[in-house]
């Protein structure tokens, strides 16, 4: 077949691809197909806009390196990583709340004792982070593997100043005790923008938005027998809880920062100066029966 125009092009393409013999690469192909050429129908590019389009998605891949992943950026500015946690977690019952893993996590981070400070000497204000974590019955995990990593006080994470810093800082991974306890020291971080020195900062200025995402503490959360765990705690009263750039604010993942004058610590520490406390108790699903 040859000759295409707008109205047989769609269908010429679907059944191309109808020739792929692995059903799951048909499906998705045909549904890419579909969804691409409406989009494209809907908004009628000019030639210029098509070429600005490939330039745009060429300029993101050029962007990603080994600290930095634009497409991450790309998919979580839109709306895309969020609709994609949502889908995988539907039957969330009793169970925390998840959110997007963002593009600074560490694989790997090193284990701390429980009531370390994580911080490695970073300038903040102190920060006394405690919880639990429990199946969505209340029995406690014991042993769970808690990974934790949060921006500093101006809004930077440890990889985006490794120069400055020499090292990774402000993350760990803590270990539950028999109760499925954990806590930690760190400071207190603050709200940021992500990167948006890159094309998905200009996508975000020619679209009216900002790129600031309101001040939270990542963790993710593994125990045996369970779903792994990827959430925030974010902290009550930021200012941009309503307007997130990546969309992963959830009521039930907002916090209040408690302050706390000089004196001893919850967990017995002298502290000399004013210091705040966040505390978070996760609950963690096991898999269902079909997904086992």
């Amino acid at each position: 077949m040859r000759n295409f125009d707008e109205n047989s092009i769609t269908q010429a393409v679907l059944d191309r691809v109808a020739r792929a013999s692995d059903a799951r690469t048909r499906q998705v192909s045909q549904a890419l197909v579909r969804h691409l050429h409406a989009f494209v129908k809907e908004v009628e590019p000019s030639m210029q806009e098509w070429e600005a389009a490939i330039g745009f998605l060429t300029q993101t891949g050029q962007m990603c390196d080994d600290k930095r992943q634009e497409f991450i950026l790309l998919s979580d500015t839109l709306g895309v990583s969020m609709l994609v946690d949502a889908i995988n977690h539907r039957d969330m019952a009793g169970a925390t709340d998840t959110t997007v893993l963002g593009p600074f996590y560490v694989q790997n981070p090193a284990v701390f004792p429980l009531g370390s400070d994580i911080s490695d000497g970073m300038k903040g204000q102190p920060l006394f982070v405690s919880g639990t974590v429990a199946s969505t019955d209340g029995t406690p995990l014991a042993g769970a593997a808690v990974d934790v990593w949060h921006s500093d006080g101006d809004g930077y994470y440890d990889v985006q100043q490794m120069e400055e810093l020499g090292g990774l800082s402000m993350r760990a991974r803590l270990l539950t005790d028999a109760d499925g306890r954990f806590h930690f020291w760190t400071i207190k971080p603050a709200a940021y923008p992500i990167p948006h020195d890159g094309p998905v900062g200009k996508m975000l200025e020619a679209q009216g938005r900002h790129p600031y995402r309101p001040a939270h503490v990542h963790f993710m959360i593994h125990a045996e027998g369970h779903d792994t765990l990827v959430t925030h705690v974010f902290i009550a009263g930021d200012d941009y809880l309503d307007s997130d750039v990546v969309f992963g604010v959830k009521d039930s993942l907002i916090r209040e920062l408690v302050p706390h004058p000089p004196g001893e610590a919850p967990d017995g520490r002298l502290m000399g100066r004013d210091y705040h406390s966040l505390a978070y108790d996760f609950r963690l699903k096991r898999p269902s029966a079909s997904a086992a």
